[in-house]
């Protein structure tokens, strides 16, 4: 595809997205208001309490924080927080991380376990100490120095989950394609140019222990700049690591593109690359600093439904697919 087809197919793109937000104006928001965007159905409820939170007069980063706690909380998630779905030992394994475009600071916790609410001890990792990522046992520990008490993530259909899958004698395993890539992504602004971008997830079932995906690493599953916007992903996040996700995004807006246009260029950057990678498990958001959304999947098979809280109104819409 060459440089003057691409452009027309990112306009096309951009174009089908405007007309799927409907009322949602998916290229400016013209109150000026707080706009809350996030990954999944599960995102609804999110954004709604981030909406909540942020109308009592709590920071945008208490917002997006509390907001995903939401699905971190719900034990029908079953691939965030309590209840996910657990590594090939049986082991919940919880990944989050949470950056301020104000302070260009982050936080987060990698493969953390016991823990219910790894968004809130990512945020502990960024306001409390000079670090930005803490991992595995030493993250617990922190988490358990700030106040945190350790729980017991499986639940019984988690557990029962997990059992049926060691039974089989020809189980899938971690280098093939698991079920669950759901992981909670938002992204906020406060309509003054503030964003922020959170992530969480227990990652992909049955991993091997210690797997890392995108969602804690900075760059990749969340990025956030006053200056341009925020970005958030999901899905293959060892796909999606290997192209730095989020901070291309916020790139390719630093450089005059839509959080729409953006979003359809980081992807088809990805299927370009690799023309293998069309059939990946990668979908992005976007939001600008002035309030423009984005949202996009690589293609039908994994259909991104995204939430969007924006001038008191919570909807769930379809993303645009490229392939």
């Amino acid at each position: 595809m060459d440089s003057v087809d691409r452009r027309s197919f990112i306009k096309t793109v951009a174009g089908a997205a405007a007309l799927a937000a409907g009322d949602f104006d998916a290229r400016a928001a013209e109150s000026g208001g707080p706009v809350f965007l996030s990954t999944w159905e599960h995102g609804k409820p999110a954004n709604d309490r981030a909406a909540e939170v942020f109308k009592s007069g709590a920071s945008l980063l208490d917002a997006i924080e509390k907001g995903i706690n939401v699905p971190e909380n719900d034990p029908n998630v079953m691939s965030v927080g309590y209840g996910g779905l657990p590594n090939e030992e049986g082991m919940v394994e919880l990944d989050a991380a949470i950056m301020d475009g104000t302070r260009h600071r982050a936080g987060a916790v990698a493969s953390l376990h016991n823990i219910k609410n790894p968004i809130s001890v990512a945020r502990q990792v960024l306001e409390k100490t000079k670090h930005t990522t803490m991992a595995g046992e030493g993250a617990f520990r922190f988490a358990l120095r700030t106040g945190f008490k350790p729980e017991q993530l499986l639940t019984p259909e988690s557990l029962k989950r997990w059992l049926e899958w060691k039974a089989k004698p020809e189980r899938e395993t971690f280098w093939l394609s698991a079920s669950n890539h759901d992981t909670i992504g938002m992204v906020g602004t406060d309509g003054r140019g503030h964003v922020v971008s959170g992530c969480s997830t227990s990652g992909l079932a049955w991993k091997i222990p210690g797997r890392v995906g995108d969602s804690p690493l900075v760059g990749c599953g969340v990025y956030a700049d006053d200056n341009v916007g925020a970005a958030s992903a999901t899905g293959d996040g060892d796909l999606m690591t290997n192209y730095c996700t989020s901070i291309s995004i916020v790139h390719y807006m630093a450089r005059g593109m839509s959080p729409q246009d953006a979003c359809a260029a980081l992807l088809q950057h990805v299927a370009d690359s690799d023309p293998a990678n069309r059939a990946g498990f990668v979908c992005v958001i976007a939001i600008s600093n002035k309030g423009e959304v984005g949202a996009a999947s690589m293609n039908s098979k994994f259909r991104l439904k995204y939430a969007l809280w924006r001038d008191g109104q919570s909807q769930l819409l379809d993303s645009v697919v490229l392939y």
